[in-house]
Formats: structure tokens, sequence, C-alpha cells
């Protein structure tokens, strides 16, 4: 009988942001989820769409979450490459946070709208992300659990 492969817990969880950012992506383009979606624009600080009526939205916004959500489907294949996926995309949410806070509203700089519950929304997923890969990613042998590992090596 064919052993179904083990994934490990970093690649699990990269999935699972995966499905997340990939379905928060594609919901930016849907009428209903997306309020005011006939003033959805490519670029720029002047989007009056809001995903669930609350989080600011452009096109370039939904592509991103798009593209980092795929790019997750890819790399969770292996343990190295879901660890560095969750290393990376928290490093890249964290920074479209600071990007959120820092870049003046309504300045030439500002070319995805972000709101306040935008910049909550990056920085809540660039801390979970981190996180995820910093304590997932300590195991290395699927077929071991953390306590088994611990209680070989002692002896």
């Amino acid at each position: 009988m064919a052993q179904t492969p083990r994934y490990m817990a970093v690649q699990g969880a990269a999935l699972m942001v995966a499905v997340g950012l990939t379905v928060l992506g594609a919901l930016g383009f849907v009428p209903g989820a997306t309020t005011h979606f006939d003033q959805l624009v490519v670029g720029g600080h002047r989007s009056g769409a809001l995903l669930f009526g609350v989080f600011a939205l452009s096109v370039l916004l939904n592509l991103f979450h798009l593209a980092v959500g795929t790019a997750g489907f890819w790399l969770a294949r292996t343990y190295g490459g879901a660890r560095g996926y969750l290393l990376l995309g928290g490093a890249l949410y964290l920074g479209l946070w600071l990007y959120g806070l820092l870049v003046e509203r309504g300045s030439q700089a500002h070319v995805v709208p972000l709101n306040g519950a935008d910049n909550w929304l990056h920085l809540i997923l660039g801390l979970v992300m981190l996180l995820l890969a910093v304590t997932l990613g300590g195991q290395h042998d699927p077929t071991k659990s953390a306590g088994r590992a611990r209680i070989h090596a002692a002896h």
C-alpha cells in the first residue's frame, strides 16, 4: 500500500496562508464582496472600492495578494521553500505596513490605496507569517513529533 506523503507543519502553515491570500486577492475582483466596485482603479490613492466595506483596494493590491498567495502554493512543496515563503512574505507584508504608515496619504508616492484597516491587516499578516516561520520551522523530520525528537535526543 502506498504511503501518503507527510508534510511538515511549516508546509501546512504556508499552504493555509497561501489559500487565505489567494482568496483575499480574488475577492477584491468580486462585486458584492467589494463595495463601490465601479470605483476600483489600477493604482494610486484614489480608489473608492472597499473589500467588505472596510479595506481599501486597487487592482495592484489585489494582484499583490494573488501573487504572494500563488507563490505559497509552489514554495510549500518543500520545507525550505515553505519556511522561506513565510519569512519573505512576512517581511513583504511588514514592509507594506510601514509603507502605509510612512507614505503620506494623497501624495504621488502613494501608489496603492491603504487605510487604517489595511495597515492593521498587513501588520498582523506580516507578524503571523514570521511567527509561523520561526516557531514551526524547527522540526525538519515529519515522522517525529516534537516530543519524540527531544526524548530520542536525550538518550
